[in-house]
């Protein structure tokens, strides 16, 4: 640890200054210039006139913007397709049943319970992830069964678990369309991103 700051102001004043740099850092843009965002910082506390004119600053503003939005659906189109090939390959298999919605499930594991509604609550454990392998949400790595209703998941999980007797383990294949299509959910999930869950229902409450 540096031995810089060691009095309380500056140790706070850091922790701004860090806490800004993490906001910068998840909103950032291709060819960002720390050390003029350092001057524009010092600049607005110091109450100086801006060094660069307002019209200006609208112009760069504007013209990022649109370089984020560009490359933003770029990323989506690629996850689109990308998601649409692994699909329309695993729906070759012959273990993978393909519903009227295009979602895709194989059982992992029959059981024999009864089958939950829409209206109902259950308590499942799963294990999600991108068509990469990669995880993003478990509730097996977690070590804690996850309860919700029926009715407040996703579409494909909502289709899905109606089909499930209690004792059922899934591994489900869902298109973007029936999970959090176009917005993706936060920084975790991507727009138009296809997901893989291994989901097993354990009880309906």
């Amino acid at each position: 640890m540096s031995d810089k700051f060691t009095t309380i102001e500056l140790q706070a004043s850091y922790g701004v200054g860090r806490q800004l740099g993490e906001q910068l850092a998840a909103n950032s843009f291709d060819g960002i210039d720390v050390t003029a965002v350092q001057a524009g910082l010092a600049d607005a506390f110091e109450g100086k006139e801006s060094q660069v004119e307002m019209q200006e600053l609208q112009t760069a503003f504007t013209e990022i913007s649109k370089r984020l939005q560009k490359a933003q659906e770029e990323a989506a189109a690629e996850a689109s397709a990308e998601g649409e090939a692994f699909l329309a390959e695993n729906a070759k298999r012959e273990d993978i049943t393909v519903t009227e919605s295009g979602l895709q499930y194989e059982v992992l594991a029959q059981g024999e319970g009864e089958k939950p509604t829409y209206e109902s609550t259950v308590r499942t454990h799963y294990h999600g992830t991108f068509i990469n392998g990669d995880v993003f949400d478990s509730s097996v790595t977690r070590g804690q069964p996850a309860e919700f209703p029926v009715s407040g998941v996703i579409a494909g999980w909502t289709e899905a678990l109606q089909l499930m007797p209690v004792g059922t383990k899934l591994k489900l294949y869902v298109p973007h369309h029936l999970a959090y299509g176009e917005r993706g959910a936060g920084a975790s999930i991507p727009p138009y991103s296809t997901l893989v869950f291994e989901v097993e229902l354990l009880d309906i409450l």
